[in-house]
């Protein structure tokens, strides 16, 4: 293969790769686990994630082909370990950059209520404007009644994502090595009520 060829397929390739992660949430969950344990076998993922060892053989594969994962062969039991991704996307001056810490709350998503009924409703890109507010409120940076108004949902349930969140934030901030590159909200001051 050409050199010159590499750079774009590569990162072609690694876009759909992320892409995947963001659309389904047992792969995601899967590959923040091992990113977080920084190395594990398949009885390891089954234990902890208490998933069926045929369904943790093909997961664990298909991140491998995605190239998410590695798998170390040297040793008799394989070692999968996790390759930190990161993803900048800007469309008209509008950046936002994916890290391990969107596809941990996508991860989440089925077993918690509140994020799972903000993706059903509102989509995967206010998971990631709410993920920029939670930042900021999990650091104490931000009101939970600022953050929840400026995420332009009912109250209650901005606030239920914003708990959510903040478990997300609290649990990745030390493990996602790309956190200081996401977007926080407190990058900018929120509008002012009238």
């Amino acid at each position: 293969m050409s050199k010159t060829a590499e750079g774009p397929e590569r990162a072609v390739n690694g876009l759909l790769s992320v892409a995947q992660l963001l659309e389904e949430p047992r792969l995601a969950r899967l590959y923040t686990f091992v990113l977080r344990e920084g190395g594990v076998t398949i009885d390891g993922v089954v234990d902890a994630l208490e998933m069926p060892r045929t369904t943790a053989y093909s997961d664990t594969g298909t991140l491998v082909e995605l190239g998410v994962l590695t798998r170390d062969e040297e040793q008799k039991t394989h070692v999968y370990s996790a390759v930190p991704i990161t993803l900048t996307v800007d469309l008209d001056g509008d950046e936002y950059t994916v890290t391990p810490i969107l596809i941990e709350a996508i991860g989440r998503a089925p077993r918690d209520r509140d994020l799972d009924l903000l993706l059903e409703k509102h989509g995967l890109g206010k998971l990631a404007a709410a993920l920029t507010y939670a930042i900021p409120y999990a650091e104490g940076e931000m009101s939970e009644r600022v953050a929840a108004r400026e995420l332009d949902l009912q109250p209650a349930f901005a606030i239920a994502v914003l708990q959510a969140l903040r478990e997300v934030v609290l649990d990745m901030e030390s493990v996602d090595p790309y956190f200081e590159d996401i977007r926080s909200a407190s990058e900018r001051p929120p509008e002012t009520a009238d």
